[in-house]
């Protein structure tokens, strides 16, 4: 209950013409109030109040109002008042009550100049209307004018309500609920009520539910929080005075009237009660009004205030609201997730979440999100491949697509078919738990065309167009070399092919690396030479005297990476366990010097020859043979092995060197051996000497890996 609702039937004092007195000289009259009065006093309190006049006068003391708890010998709450230390009243309750001790509307005249009041509560007030404390008047007297005896004219006494007395004057006040009217003598009754801002409370008319004052005006106003709406429940017990006619009451002297902002007001008279009444809205005025005549005994009402209202949020495709609720109040929230694989979006942005309140408009303050689905962008681009879509669409969720590399140069790494997934978390997932992100790798030792006859390469044939894909020519400041392709940025080739005639390694620099033709001609001719980035020679190769070629192998790392096709293709590397077998028949391919024993020159024509392997032993017994007639011949060592006939005729020679020493295994070629070194190319009893390439597969791995 507001406090305003209760303290309607207390008095205050109000009094006028009271004129400031300077701080350095005693008051001649003066107010005293309880705190917060006329609103209820507060427990635990303890405010003492010294009041002087000058000397020679005494102290009127008159109270206007005092609602303190009542109580046996004022023992909870009470109002002291001492003179010099000695007790003169001690007092509490309210005018009527059986209990305590009520000064009434007499003046106290206090012995001297001065008083004391002490005000003092306990912690609690168990009063159901909480008790407002007190008001009095003080002033200093001399000649007590409100003591007269009222005019023999009839006009009335001085004052209708309280008689203060002033030096040489008087003033007039009134009682708790009522003000003083213009004449400054009579009172008439207020019943404003102040504004009731509680979530619930209790009105009524003066007097209720004993008639009403005549020429009653009141006004009470009830004004809570926005975002909720007040309810009016009037009691049964409901008399206002009216006119009957066959329309109805007729409320023309007496009505209450509820005022609704944006609604017609209603006048209330009659004796039915209206009952409850819905106002939705957070203020409403009601204006009590009684003339001079006629009687109502008036009305009481509580009221109750209840949240605000919004509509049903409606649903989201896609989506759910939550909670889901008969009904949504102000201050509720509602939240909106999307199904899996969709995503909130308002206004073309992206939402992280979704929430929105109910407002006390009784609107939701946003409106509801929809619900996309969600797309996982562009399948991440395969280097030297491509995707194609299975299902779906844009991208979006469940879309499937399929990699496929560029066949038959790429092979898709760990599966010849792997699809990716659009997932709700947006990104592409394979069906294949070993191959995470798709990677194409190339196809080694399988040429587009295959050669079908055996040639020599001393003397030997042409190598048809794309028949040898992994076959380079270098170019090392201005000498001829050869090398092979393994991957799309690494020539292996001999590490004598990089040795100046100084003995000193050759810069990057004046290597260039022609690959894709088998004419020499057009390959130097072209613009298409490719530069070495880096150059790595076997860190074991000494060979300052051309007679030591063992660990003769040397890697070139390009600038580029080279795209396959059917003329340049990688050579697969051999197998770690792989065995060199006598007889077996391998490949030899360069640039190199070719013709017969009389006439040799440097070809411009890719050449090949085939040759078996040469078991160790007979390599070995071959250069031994040579060493007893010649003193440069190199040393044979288990890094190197011997391949060609006996007879002569089929070898490799100058100019090969670097070149590839191939052997096929199910149809795949694979890098047997590096051209090395040679006695006499093709003499009857020489063989051609290669780097056994098996020997280097963790120094080739390792520099591939670490450069």
């Amino acid at each position: 209950m507001g406090w305003s609702s209760v303290i309607i039937w207390f008095l205050y004092v109000s009094v006028c013409g009271v004129s400031s007195v300077p701080d350095s000289d005693p008051l001649m009259y003066g107010e005293v109030q309880s705190p917060r009065y006329p609103q209820p006093y507060l427990p635990n309190l303890l405010e003492q109040w010294d009041l002087t006049v000058p000397e020679g006068y005494q102290i009127r003391l008159t109270f206007t109002h005092l609602d303190i708890e009542a109580s046996a010998g004022c023992h909870y709450d009470s109002l002291t008042v001492l003179y010099n230390k000695k007790l003169l009243w001690k007092f509490c309750g309210t005018e009527n009550s059986a209990d305590g001790h009520h000064p009434g509307n007499q003046p106290l005249l206090s012995p001297g100049n001065r008083l004391t009041l002490i005000f003092q509560t306990d912690d609690n007030n168990p009063e159901r209307h909480q008790n407002v404390g007190f008001s009095a008047q003080y002033q200093a007297t001399d000649t007590d004018e409100c003591s007269a005896p009222e005019a023999a004219d009839g006009s009335g006494p001085l004052c209708s309500h309280i008689c203060l007395n002033t030096l040489g004057s008087y003033l007039c006040a009134c009682h708790h609920g009522y003000e003083l009217r213009s004449d400054q003598r009579t009172c008439v009754l207020s019943c404003g009520g102040g504004i009731f801002d509680e979530p619930e409370g209790h009105l009524f008319s003066p007097g209720y539910p004993n008639p009403s004052p005549h020429a009653v005006s009141c006004q009470y106003i009830i004004s809570v929080e926005s975002g909720f709406t007040i309810f009016l429940n009037f009691t049964d017990n409901f008399h206002i005075e009216s006119l009957d006619s066959q329309a109805g009451p007729n409320c023309l002297y007496h009505w209450l009237q509820v005022i609704i902002p944006d609604r017609k007001p209603m006048k209330l008279c009659g004796g039915t009660s209206p009952g409850l009444i819905i106002t939705d809205s957070n203020t409403v005025r009601l204006d009590y009004h009684t003339d001079d005549k006629g009687q109502s005994n008036g009305w009481s009402l509580d009221y109750s205030t209840h949240r605000v209202q919004c509509p049903f949020p409606g649903t989201v495709a896609q989506g759910r609201v939550t909670p889901i609720l008969s009904d949504y109040f102000y201050r509720d929230y509602i939240y909106v997730r999307c199904d899996q694989g969709y995503k909130l979006m308002m206004g073309g942005e992206e939402l992280e979440s979704f929430s929105t309140m109910c407002q006390s408009s009784g609107q939701w303050h946003l409106p509801l999100p929809e619900c996309h689905i969600i797309d996982c962008g562009e399948p991440e681009p395969l280097l030297n491949g491509g995707v194609i879509f299975l299902s779906g669409f844009q991208n979006q969720y469940r879309s499937v697509v399929l990699y496929h590399c560029n066949e038959p140069f790429y092979s898709l790494f760990g599966s010849a078919n792997v699809s990716f997934t659009c997932e709700a978390d947006r990104k592409w997932r394979s069906n294949n738990a070993v191959v995470v992100s798709p990677t194409c790798v190339p196809v080694c030792g399988q040429p587009t065309k295959l050669i079908r006859s055996y040639q020599r390469i001393f003397g030997g044939d042409d190598a048809p167009v794309d028949t040898i894909p992994w076959q380079a020519l270098l170019s090392v400041d201005g000498s001829r070399g050869g090398g092979m392709v393994i991957a799309d940025r690494w020539i292996l080739t001999a590490a004598h092919v990089l040795i100046s005639n100084n003995g000193q390694q050759q810069s990057h620099r004046t290597v260039r690396i022609y690959m894709g033709l088998t004419d020499a001609t057009s390959l130097l001719d072209s613009p298409n030479g490719l530069y070495a980035s880096s150059i790595h020679i076997h860190p074991e190769y000494n060979n300052p005297h051309r007679l030591d070629y063992n660990n003769d192998i040397a890697l070139i790392k390009l600038q580029e990476p080279v795209i396959f096709n059917s003329s340049i293709m990688p050579v697969c590397l051999p197998a770690e366990d792989v065995v060199y077998i006598a007889g077996i028949m391998g490949q030899v391919s360069g640039f190199g010097v070719t013709g017969n024993h009389s006439s040799r020159f440097l070809t411009n024509k890719l050449k090949y020859v085939h040759v078996p392997v040469v078991g160790q032993q007979a390599c070995s017994r071959s250069v031994s043979l040579l060493k007893v007639k010649r003193f440069d011949i190199p040393n044979l060592t288990n890094n190197m092995f011997c391949a060609g006939v006996p007879e002569g005729g089929k070898d490799s020679c100058q100019g090969d060197s670097g070149g590839p020493f191939t052997l096929a295994n199910n149809g795949r070629f694979w890098a047997a051996g590096i051209v090395s070194w040679g006695i006499d190319c093709g003499q009857r009893g020489t063989y051609g000497v290669y780097t056994k390439v098996s020997h280097y597969l963790d120094w080739i791995n390792k520099t591939m890996q670490e450069n």
